[in-house]
C-alpha cells in the first residue's frame, strides 16, 4: 500500500540530542567531535581500488562551537563503514549514507548523530563513507552506487560477527546520500564490478530503505545542480540523466521506501521526493512519505528543535518497526 501523508503537528519531539536555549529560543547542539565509532572497516581489499593521482583525504571542521561539531570528509580514498555497536543488539542493522552534494560526506549531523540515536535503541549502525564522483575516479557516475552495493553485501557477510540478522538490513541516505540510497533502491542488482570475494555473492538489496530530503532526479528542472554536475559531469546526455534518475527507474521489487522532505527546502526541491513517491505509487511499490511545511534542508536530528519536523525520528522508528526491521 502507498501512503501520502502530510504531517502537521503542533509540538516537536523532545530528543536528548538537542536542547533549546531559553534566552535565544534556538537549538543548542550538544554533541562534540569526540563522538567515535566502535570500529571501522574498509569496503574494498587493499590494492583493489585505483586511487586517482593526487587525491588526498582530509577532515574539515565547519563549526567553531565545541558543542556543535559539524565535520566533513573530503577526498575520500578509503571508502569504509564506521560501526556503532549497541550494548544489547536487537538484530537489526542500518547503513547510513550522509550527504554533502557529492563534494564531501558529512560526518556528524547525518552520520554519527543518527547512528548514536539508533544504537541507543539496540540497532547496529554502519555509517558509509562512499567515494565522491568528482574526485577523478574511473566510471564516476556509478562509484557511489558500487560502494553502497558493497556495503550491503559486507554487512550481510558480517552478520554472525556483528550479531545482526542478514534479513533485517536497512539503508538510509540524506541529501546526496539520498541519491546514493535511491540509486540502490532501483539498481541494487546492477552489475558494476566483477566479484572479488564471497561477500559479492550476497544480495545488495536492502530490506527497507529511507531517503531523507534526498537528491533524486537528474532532470535539470528540479535537480540539485552541484550533485548533478559532480555525478554526471558538465554535459551529460539524456540516457545518463535517465539512468541516474531513480524516479525513472522504479520497479515493483524495490525495497519498501520511507520518504521525508520539508516543503520549504531551498537546496533540494521537494519535487525530488514527490516524483519518486508518485513513481512508486504508479507501480504499487510500498512507500510511506512525510512532508513538512517547515524544516529547510540538512536538518538531521539536531536542527529540528521547535519545529513539527522534530518528530521525524519517531516516524522513522515506527516505520522500521512496521517493516519488522526492529
Amino acid at each position: 500500500m502507498t501512503f501520502d501523508r502530510r504531517v502537521l503537528l503542533a509540538a516537536g519531539l523532545a530528543l536528548p540530542l538537542a536542547a533549546t536555549t531559553p534566552s535565544l529560543g534556538k537549538p543548542a547542539w550538544t554533541r562534540p567531535a569526540a563522538v567515535a565509532p566502535d570500529a571501522s572497516i574498509a569496503l574494498w581489499p587493499d590494492g583493489h581500488l585505483a586511487i586517482p593521482a593526487g587525491l588526498t583525504e582530509s577532515t574539515v571542521q565547519r563549526s567553531d562551537d565545541p558543542n556543535a561539531s559539524d565535520r566533513m570528509l573530503q577526498g575520500i580514498t578509503r571508502p569504509r563503514l564506521d560501526i556503532f555497536r549497541p550494548a544489547s543488539p536487537n538484530g537489526a542493522a542500518v547503513i547510513l549514507a550522509p550527504g554533502g552534494g557529492y563534494r564531501y560526506v558529512v560526518i556528524d549531523k547525518e552520520g554519527y548523530e543518527l547512528a548514536r540515536w539508533l544504537r541507543e535503541r539496540g540497532v547496529t549502525v554502519y555509517v558509509l563513507f562512499y567515494r565522491l564522483p568528482g574526485d577523478g575516479w574511473a566510471g564516476r557516475a556509478d562509484i557511489p552506487l558500487a560502494d553502497a552495493q558493497r556495503a550491503v553485501r559486507l554487512v550481510r557477510d558480517r552478520a554472525r560477527l556483528d550479531g545482526i540478522d542478514p534479513a533485517r538490513v536497512a539503508f538510509g541516505g540524506f541529501s546526496a546520500g539520498g541519491h546514493v540510497a535511491t540509486s540502490l533502491l532501483t539498481r541494487f542488482d546492477a552489475q558494476l564490478d566483477a566479484p572479488i570475494d564471497a561477500a559479492d555473492a550476497l544480495s545488495a538489496r536492502p530490506d527497507a530503505l529511507a531517503a531523507i530530503y534526498p537528491v533524486v532526479s537528474m532532470d535539470p528542472a528540479i535537480a540539485h545542480a552541484v550533485s548533478r554536475e559532480k555525478l554526471l559531469g558538465p554535459a551529460p546526455d539524456t540516457a545518463s540523466e535517465a539512468l541516474h534518475s531513480p524516479e525513472r527507474q522504479a520497479r515493483p521489487d524495490m525495497p519498501p521506501l520511507f520518504l521525508l522532505h520539508a516543503e520549504d527546502d531551498q537546496v533540494v526541491k521537494v519535487e525530488n521526493s514527490l516524483r519518486l513517491h508518485a513513481a512508486a505509487g504508479a507501480i504499487g511499490a510500498p512507500c510511506e512519505a512525510h512532508y513538512f511545511a517547515e524544516g529547510g534542508h540538512g536538518f538531521g536530528l539536531m536542527k529540528t528543535a521547535g519545529l513539527p519536523v522534530a518528530i521525524w525520528p519517531d516516524l522513522y522508528w515506527n516505520w522500521l518497526t512496521a517493516r519488522k526491521i526492529v
